[in-house]
């Protein structure tokens, strides 16, 4: 019998020991061969191990033995896991991106999400963390009370979408923009990197 997600809905952090819903975690499995293997898809055999969706809680974890710990046994974390974690992340969000696109609920350039914030069916922002200042306030005034996603550059929203850059990006409501929303969030405890690049790519 698989893991029934209702019965179980908390899980406790390695590196807190703080119980919590466990769309905020990350879970690992150790391999055979004894090293750990971020699981972000949940489906991995063996005991879960779980630590909150942030990178420092992943290095602390490696640091300090906590997964070897946890396992009762010797096993190998990767000096990179958080990296691996970040990539996994990343691509999955962008995967949702790519599958909300072709189901028709993916807007990109700045004036067609400004036609879906007035349509009222915008659920999520998404703005190019390479993207001009100015633009990512502009798209941000267009729906003050819409999740505003800055993960992603413009390259990387422009392959999702299928373009070769998309600075502005509009998500319609759907079960699809609830997933990538929760994604996201994980994924912001990686890469936080909002409005780091002064100068920004031109706007679409």
């Amino acid at each position: 019998m698989g893991r029934d997600r209702g019965e179980e809905p908390e899980r406790r952090c390695l590196a807190t020991g703080a119980r919590q819903p466990r769309e905020g975690l990350i879970r690992f499995a150790i391999s055979p061969d004894g090293k750990v293997v971020p699981d972000v898809d949940e489906k991995l055999p063996g005991r879960g191990l779980w630590l909150s969706a942030a990178r420092d809680m992943v290095n602390t974890a490696c640091a300090k033995g906590l997964f070897a710990r946890a396992a009762k046994a010797r096993v190998d974390a990767p000096a990179d896991l958080a990296d691996q974690i970040e990539r996994l992340l990343a691509r999955r969000c962008l995967d949702i991106i790519g599958l909300a696109r072709r189901a028709g609920q993916v807007e990109a350039g700045y004036e067609k999400v400004r036609a879906m914030a007035r349509s009222g069916n915008l659920a999520l922002l998404l703005a190019a963390v390479d993207g001009a200042p100015d633009g990512r306030r502009k798209v941000r005034a267009l729906a003050p009370e819409v999740p505003l996603l800055e993960l992603f550059s413009a390259a990387e929203l422009g392959h999702a979408t299928g373009r070769e850059h998309a600075v502005h990006v509009g998500i319609a409501r759907g079960r699809l923009a609830e997933r990538l929303e929760n994604q996201a969030r994980r994924l912001a405890g990686f890469r936080n990197h909002a409005g780091e690049d002064e100068n920004g790519a031109e706007g679409d």
